[in-house]
């Protein structure tokens, strides 16, 4: 009676445990399945009986684990492994597996035990980890680039802009130095997108309206995407406001409604929505780098060819384009990633072949009135005067330019190389210093250091 029980009780666990267990005989034959089995996989027992456990092999699965593991446990060792199985409705799903053989008193195997542990959940939030992890490295290598880049640059538009300004109208070298500045211009464009998705970019933030944005945008969004892309704007009821900066903004929109654009070369819907969404635990569960929250989301999708699946890891990484040569710098999505992790949120991409693509940018909600435009009135003239100005860089090429600009406007320029310097010539200077314009970043004493002191 007291073994009868303890059978029962066995059963009992078997049936009851969240863990798949399979019974096999020693030919493979499936003899037993418990109900996690059948709830994962949505085969009966009735079904799987005295069939093997290749019922569940995917195309996805080399066939060499297989054979692995046979050679395993017939040898009569535990088989450990990491194998991608197929549900009955086609699916496929990731689990854990332990296969033990079970010997009689002669150690001859008698039966296979197999359990195993559905962890796909698991490894997806590993593999959206990773790639947040390698995208984030990129992201510090190219903004670090990007800003050396762009120092180069500025010192090589600058001198021709100066020289630019030397040059009589018919001097034949006009042309010349033109297009030095043309090149360097267009060149300086590509470090700006670099800082962007390194999120090095200078912000001026607001707190926004995306609806109102929006609507400005989708009068210009036409013309962008051509006549046989009909294009829907769905903006949410009571949408509250965000923070960011609405110049960036409107590039992150410009970008995916031109991606959107060249995936649908013969026309198609292009469809841009926003609402108000809180995220919750549950998302958590299913998004490993989000943080719960109020947010405003940002769905911009397309009904173009799709996103093959092994693009779609790669497409936020610099330089990653499946255009043609020419056609693209790879650096459209990589500054879209950017912006959005720099205003304080995320971006995910769901994509079917043949079916469209949607972009899903979260922004986080603020409270707050639209910001009024306070930006200033630009002058139309570059200023001249006399006043003695304390110039700080760091950069030496950088700097001479500066000075060499500041000193034909009239000024009196006074210059040094990080924070310390400057603090010494001030003292040094005998006369009034009227304006410092520092870098921010140096060593020894950065530009806010400095300032204060």
């Amino acid at each position: 009676m007291k073994s009868q029980a303890s059978l029962q009780q066995l059963r009992r666990a078997v049936d009851q445990s969240l863990e798949l267990v399979m019974i096999t005989d020693p030919a493979g034959a499936i003899e037993y399945v418990n109900p996690a089995f059948e709830n994962l996989t949505g085969y009966s027992g009735r079904e799987v009986y005295s069939q093997t456990l290749g019922i569940l092999k995917s195309d996805q699965q080399p066939g060499e684990l297989y054979e692995e593991m046979w050679d395993t446990v017939l040898s009569g060792n535990v088989f450990r492994g990491i194998v991608t199985a197929r549900k009955k409705n086609g699916d496929t799903f990731i689990m854990e597996q332990v296969t033990t053989p079970l010997l009689d008193e002669q150690k001859r195997i008698t039966h296979f035990i197999s359990t195993a542990r559905d962890i796909t959940d698991r490894r997806r939030l590993e593999a959206e980890l990773q790639q947040a992890q390698k995208i984030e490295a990129l992201g510090r290598l190219a903004g670090g680039v990007a800003h050396d880049f762009n120092n180069l640059l500025l010192v090589i538009s600058a001198y021709a802009e100066l020289a630019l300004d030397r040059l009589a109208a018919e001097n034949p070298l006009r042309h010349n130095v033109s297009e030095i500045l043309t090149a360097s211009r267009r060149a300086a464009d590509l470090t700006h997108q670099l800082l962007a998705f390194g999120r090095k970019q200078v912000q001026s933030l607001e707190v926004l309206d995306l609806n109102s944005l929006l609507q400005r945008i989708n009068r210009l969004l036409p013309r962008l995407i051509g006549e046989d892309i009909r294009l829907t704007f769905i903006p949410g009821d009571g949408l509250g406001t965000v923070k960011a900066d609405p110049v960036q903004i409107e590039q992150v929109i410009m970008n995916l409604a031109t991606n959107a654009r060249d995936a649908m070369p013969r026309g198609g819907a292009l469809t841009i929505e926003t609402a108000n969404v809180t995220l919750d635990e549950n998302y958590l569960q299913s998004h490993s780098v989000v943080a719960k929250g109020d947010y405003i989301l940002l769905a911009i999708t397309d009904s173009g060819a799709g996103i093959p699946p092994e693009h779609v890891a790669h497409i936020f990484e610099p330089f990653y384009t499946t255009k043609g040569s020419g056609q693209g710098t790879g650096l459209g999505l990589a500054s879209v990633y950017g912006t959005v992790k720099q205003s304080g949120g995320f971006v995910w991409v769901y994509s079917e072949l043949g079916l469209g693509t949607t972009f899903k940018i979260y922004l986080p909600r603020v409270e707050g009135k639209e910001a009024q435009d306070s930006k200033a009135a630009s002058s139309t003239k570059c200023p001249h005067g006399c006043e003695t100005l304390l110039l700080v860089e760091d950069e030496n090429a950088v700097r001479e330019v500066e000075r060499d600009f500041l000193v034909r406007q009239g000024y009196r320029v006074l210059t040094a190389a990080n924070g310390q310097e400057a603090i010494q010539v001030s003292r040094d200077y005998q006369g009034p210093i009227h304006l410092m314009i520092t870098d921010v970043v140096m060593p020894e004493m950065g530009g806010v250091e400095l300032a204060q002191q």
